[in-house]
């Protein structure tokens, strides 16, 4: 279960507007989860209630935005102006809901559309100040990951393996779990709105189109059908929008609960007699999930037929309760994300006394740094002190170069708990910590980055030796483009190594433009 989830303690007087000092710290603590899907934008809030297992996240609101994201990507992969404007009128008035929430009490999650869209990246900080907080786009194993989270929170355990799919927009997760651990997590790029543009194009409902998008599907299942089917599952289960659409008709034609392959061909036929998506009469389904419905449906089919699913019930667990007890475990003492970096030591077989050494040093020297809000440097903090443990699981590769094949590893390798913008982050602090600075030339415009490299290369520096050092007492200040390291005189004349390469250090900086500067002066040594 959940941990003591102390900071976010308070938000809930600030959601709703209530400052004053005399209130009770025993109010209820609100987080907020916002899920902006291929298809559509979801805001979740939930109250953190303490139990005798652990805290427990109870859905208080909720708001969804039919946005269709997915809709408008251009066969270039763009978003068109009209898809970015319906997903920026949504996520303002979300921004509304949100405005007096506290930032660590908020997480903004993006998936498959803002993966794969070319002008995704440039869009996204738009998004960002149409909602007022920082929007992290994850993979698809994240992705599936947190639904699953949101769907084992949903549930009791049980012991039994759950086999959990979740058709979205733009990509369809599938998981297999026990309790509230996933076994195996797979991402496939099939997406109802996808497959209903390319196998219905205007809505056009054939009996050829959905023959071949099931095709089309399964063809794509089978890359991870060997490894769902491996593990093996006791029970199936449908998550988010398709799988709830598809129970509730299935509910209403057949009077059973449940979903089932014959029933879902019966829904087939029924849209391929009515001859488009507008006309079909479609009991309980709103119409624009009716749109995008026969892909949706197309893609379901074909997991049953690819993986032999007999029956299938629908979950009221989905992304967004997941990402907020994630957000609950970062707050207390289970954040995913160490844990991801204790099992990465573990087994790329990382030196941890080193791999302490320098986290602590690129710590102390960040404490002095003054840049950005509180929340931003407590971020940054930790993303630094996850990379300086990090920086040589390189080493597994090739003792040459090992800081390349390391950045490598920690942005292309998935790593649960982390987002997209925290493994770039990542991979520019351990690629640029030794060398040449050149190599991440481009990621030196972000002056808070550029002052967490500062701190983790001197760390590197001074802890060259592999030993612990009674260093002497430093400080660190970055002002503008110039830094400047205050450093005991006599103990760098001790240590003339050290004192060379932060020579070579200061001449690297100037390569990019910055003024680093040494300066030695009389200081007692401590530890």
């Amino acid at each position: 279960m959940i941990s003591d989830p102390s900071a976010v303690k308070g938000s809930s007087r600030r959601a709703r507007g209530e400052g004053s000092a005399s209130e009770s710290e025993d109010e209820p603590q609100l987080v907020a989860a916002v899920d902006l899907g291929s298809n559509s934008f979801h805001l979740l809030v939930g109250r953190v209630q303490p139990t005798r297992s652990g805290y427990q996240v109870i859905p208080i609101d909720s708001l969804k935005e039919a946005v269709r994201l997915a809709s408008g990507l251009s066969a270039e992969k763009r978003l068109d102006p009209s898809s970015q404007a319906r997903a920026l009128a949504a996520l303002q008035r979300f921004g509304e809901r949100l405005r007096l929430f506290l930032p660590q009490s908020v997480r903004a999650v993006a998936t498959n559309t803002f993966r794969v869209a070319k002008n995704g990246p440039e869009f996204l900080r738009t998004c960002e100040a149409a909602l007022g907080f920082p929007i992290e786009i994850i993979a698809g194993k994240e992705e599936a990951r947190l639904i699953y989270n949101g769907v084992a929170h949903s549930l009791s355990a049980d012991g039994k393996k759950r086999l959990v799919i979740d058709i979205g927009g733009g990509s369809t997760e599938l998981i297999v779990g026990i309790n509230d651990q996933p076994l195996t997590l797979e991402s496939v790029f099939v997406g109802c709105i996808r497959f209903s543009h390319e196998f219905f194009p205007k809505g056009e409902l054939t009996k050829a189109g959905f023959r071949d998008a099931i095709f089309a599907a399964r063809k794509d299942l089978q890359v991870v059908a060997g490894s769902i089917k491996a593990q093996g599952w006791d029970y199936a289960l449908g998550s988010s929008g398709t799988a709830r659409a598809i129970a509730d008709l299935s509910y209403n034609l057949t009077g059973q609960h449940g979903i089932r392959l014959e029933t879902m061909r019966d829904i087939a036929a029924r849209l391929v007699k009515s001859g488009s998506a507008e006309t079909a009469d479609l009991p309980g389904i709103k119409a624009d999930r009716g749109l995008v419905l026969p892909g949706g449906l197309s893609i379901l089919i074909a997991a049953f037929e690819e993986l032999g699913i007999d029956e299938m019930q629908y979950s009221e667990g989905a992304l967004r309760l997941g990402v907020l007890y994630d957000l609950v475990g970062r707050a207390g003492q289970d954040d995913l994300r160490s844990m991801t970096v204790e099992q990465f030591i573990a087994r790329y077989q990382i030196d941890k006394a080193q791999a302490g050494r320098i986290a602590a040093l690129s710590s102390k020297l960040w404490s002095q740094i003054n840049l950005g809000s509180i929340e931003e440097r407590q971020a940054l903090a930790s993303i630094l002190e996850w990379s300086s443990r990090l920086l040589e699981i390189g080493h597994s590769v090739s003792h040459n170069s090992y800081h390349k094949h390391s950045a490598y590893l920690v942005s292309q390798s998935d790593m649960p708990g982390f987002s997209k913008k925290d493994q770039q982050i990542m991979h520019f602090l351990v690629l640029g910590h030794v060398g040449k600075l050149a190599k991440v030339q481009a990621g030196l415009g972000d002056r808070m980055q550029t002052a967490a490299l500062v701190c983790l290369r001197l760390a590197a520096v001074f802890y060259r030796s592999r030993v612990n050092l009674k260093l002497p007492t430093m400080s660190l200040r970055f002002e503008g483009n110039s830094f400047e390291l205050q450093v005991e005189g006599q103990w760098l004349a001790r240590h003339p190594l050290t004192r060379f390469t932060l020579d070579q250090e200061r001449l690297e900086w100037s390569k990019m433009g910055f003024d680093f500067q040494v300066v030695e002066v009389r200081k007692k040594s401590a530890e």
